[in-house]
């Protein structure tokens, strides 16, 4: 076992601490952390923010306790109660979508793949890019190889789909594939990469990276691990990767002849002998084409004659042309923008009609293979089949609406779309943070039963949030943008998803300072925006946001509001460890706050504002070490809390109060504090922080 304060084992633990901050317990154990490091150090030790610093604080950690027996044993004793990111539970055998059932030809890229994935490792990463055009099985040819070597890869094998995501947002669904709850995926990049590594380390994994676009999008999800092969697919070469390049092109005559009877069968293909020729030059050896024309084998249209540049859109060309009015009419009209997940209610909307017919269309359309089903559609009433579009077909789609439609209609089918996400964003905010003055006071027709209900629709629907907020913006409407973003709140502050919901809060701020500086408007975005990036442990891009959202709120006359944003800046400080600034900010947020009179607007809020503002500057005490005047400031806060009938709040504060007595090494003062905190929790959804209090509690009982 690894002496607990070597230095390795020092970083390792800081690291792990650092990596741990999705969840509240891990917020905890990371300003614990600061607190003993500016006790072992004897002054203020910024938090690392960068590998690098990290390895600085580690190894300043490292001479300190490595003299002092009792700073040692106060290392070692907070290390041994840190949980490791993904520690726990067993990885999942995760496995890839289903293989297309038609795949002919390929021999050449399939050996290839063989010889690459079975090469001595020699330290190089085993590492295969299969690139072609759009259409022309490159998705395919990939999940049909590592569908026929299940047995090469015992422990799985992992796809992701990158249309859309950033390195964050891959990251994460690569860790949630491998059975990590999101309560245990870090909220950055870099401890997302990291712990991705450590958890293929020792195993035998295909990584299926789909439809990327750069190397600079791959590199962070990419492992050196000896047993993991992985196979990019791409359009085009990735210029720098390091893999080995295998291009995937048309299909010669002779297997594409084969896949179409494999298709439609040979008496069909010989039935259509006269007209084949014009077919398969039409088609091109592109796969997707030649699925496509499976269905008119018979009847090809009159102008299918002689070869095309590019077969894929001559396909999706020859496929729209045989639509019934209504379902070409909402091919177009869905098409417009790239909705993440296309259901039948967004499809309704978009065309205005009802959800049934455009379910049976959005079917057709599918069969007719101008939409494709996605990987994640259950089909059941909580979970609605989706759709999505191929590039270049949407393309054609958006092409046609603008000829076809015209610009007043294309704008209502968008208008329509955004509406129906404000109007579940609103109304899905209002149930979920009712008592919350940052939620938008906006009317909507979309009610929930209770607050996880309405929570989990937010989160379920944040991609499409997101791209609503984007053509909201192209539409320069900064008033709906504002309320879209606003009503993000509550999902930010109970269920995350910074990494998804980043763009869209930049572009709030941004289009509230062009359009409203100044305001309340602004204030709010600049605090979400502030909020999120502190999540994401972007220090030093949070810190400009949360004094912008101070500004804006004084600006606006708006005191409740500027008394929050500086308790922002308050909380960043508390991740930076700089509890000095930190106490400072709080006793600021206050002094602000004496300013709402009685009657003035916010005053209801006062008691719960002050409340807060003392547990954030008890926090802030037993940082610096000042633990009875940490004890009286989270006492006055847990008083009103308890009185008041706040379950979670009291038992946050009773775990900051358990902490503090037990830094002070007074186990018996704290251990009655966490079992009413495990009490008051029990009926609550806090898995996490019943486990951080579990830890606790064992350290007041088990003998130092």
């Amino acid at each position: 076992m690894m002496d607990p304060v070597s230095l390795g084992a020092i970083g390792a633990v800081l690291g792990a601490v650092g990596a741990g901050m999705a969840n509240e317990a891990g917020k905890w154990a990371w300003e614990s952390a600061g607190g003993l490091v500016r006790r072992i150090a004897g002054r203020e030790v910024p938090a690392p923010s960068t590998p690098g610093q990290l390895d600085d604080v580690a190894r300043l950690v490292h001479e300190r306790v490595r003299d002092d027996p009792e700073l040692a044993r106060s290392w070692a004793l907070f290390a041994r109660d840190i949980r490791f990111p993904g520690a726990s539970g067993d990885l999942e055998r995760p496995c890839l979508p289903t293989a297309p059932r038609y795949f002919t030809d390929r021999e050449s890229a399939l050996k290839l793949l063989d010889k690459e994935a079975t090469r001595a490792y020699g330290g190089r990463p085993r590492l295969a890019l299969l690139y072609g055009p759009e259409g022309i099985g490159t998705s395919t040819l990939a999940l049909h190889w590592g569908w026929r070597q299940t047995a090469r890869f015992p422990d799985g094998q992992l796809y992701v789909d990158l249309r859309g995501l950033g390195p964050e947002a891959a990251l994460g669904t690569l860790l949630g594939r491998l059975g990590l709850p999101d309560e245990e995926i870090p909220p950055a990049a870099r401890d997302r990469a990291d712990l991705l590594r450590r958890r293929t380390a020792e195993r035998r994994l295909l990584l299926v990276l789909d439809h990327a676009r750069s190397a600079a999008q791959v590199e962070p999800l990419l492992t050196a691990a000896p047993g993991v092969f992985t196979i990019v697919v791409a359009r085009q070469p990735l210029v720098g990767l390091g893999a080995l390049q295998i291009p995937v092109g048309p299909l010669a005559r002779r297997d594409a002849v084969k896949m179409l009877k494999s298709l439609v069968g040979e008496p069909a293909v010989a039935a259509a002998r006269p007209t084949l020729p014009a077919v398969l030059d039409r088609c091109a050896g592109s796969p997707y084409a030649l699925r496509a024309a499976a269905a008119r084998l018979t009847a090809p249209l009159e102008d299918a004659q002689g070869s095309v540049a590019d077969p894929v859109r001559a396909a999706t060309e020859d496929s729209y042309r045989l639509l019934a009015p209504d379902a070409a009419r909402l091919y177009r009209l869905t098409g417009l923008r790239d909705w993440p997940a296309l259901d039948a209610a967004t499809a309704a909307r978009a065309a205005d009609i009802d959800a049934d017919e455009a379910a049976r269309i959005l079917e057709e359309l599918a069969d007719a293979l101008l939409i494709e089903r996605t990987d994640t559609s259950a089909g059941s009433s909580t979970s609605p089949v989706r759709y999505r579009y191929r590039p270049a077909v949407r393309a054609h789609a958006e092409h046609m609406a603008s000829t076809v439609d015209r610009v007043p209609a294309c704008s209502a089918a968008v208008v329509r779309v955004v509406g129906a996400y404000r109007d579940l964003a609103v109304g899905a905010a209002r149930a979920a943070l009712p008592e919350s003055w940052r939620v938008p006071a906006a009317d909507s027709p979309v009610t929930f039963p209770d607050r996880g209900t309405a929570v989990a629709a937010l989160a379920a629907e944040a991609p499409g949030l997101v791209e609503a907020v984007r053509a909201v913006e192209e539409f320069g409407d900064a008033d709906t943008v504002v309320l879209l973003c606003q009503s993000l709140w509550p999902l930010q502050l109970k269920a995350g998803r910074h990494d998804i919901l980043l763009p869209a809060l930049r572009i709030g701020a941004r289009l509230a300072d062009e359009h409203a500086p100044g305001t309340r408007a602004a204030g709010a975005l600049h605090a979400q925006l502030a909020h999120t990036l502190t999540e994401l442990r972007r220090w030093d891009e949070a810190e400009p946001e949360a004094h912008a959202a101070a500004h804006a709120e004084r600006a606006a006359g708006h005191t409740r509001g500027h008394a929050s944003a500086v308790e922002f800046l308050g909380l960043l400080r508390l991740r930076q460890w700089r509890f000095d600034e930190a106490y400072d900010c709080f006793a600021r947020a206050g002094a602000i706050l004496d300013g709402i009179g009685p009657g003035d607007e916010g005053a209801a809020d006062l008691p719960r504002a002050r409340a807060l503002l003392e547990r954030h500057r008890g926090r802030a005490l037993r940082g610096l070490g000042r633990r009875d005047e940490a004890v009286r400031r989270l006492d006055h806060a847990l008083r009103f809390f308890r009185d008041s009938g706040e379950v979670y709040n009291s038992a946050r504060t009773l775990t900051d109060l358990a902490e503090t007595h037990l830094d002070g090494g007074d186990p018996e003062a704290a251990l009655p504090l966490i079992d009413e905190a495990i009490t008051a929790l029990a009926r609550e959804n806090a898995e996490y922080h019943l486990a951080w209090l579990r830890v606790l509690r064992e350290r007041c009982v088990t003998p130092q």
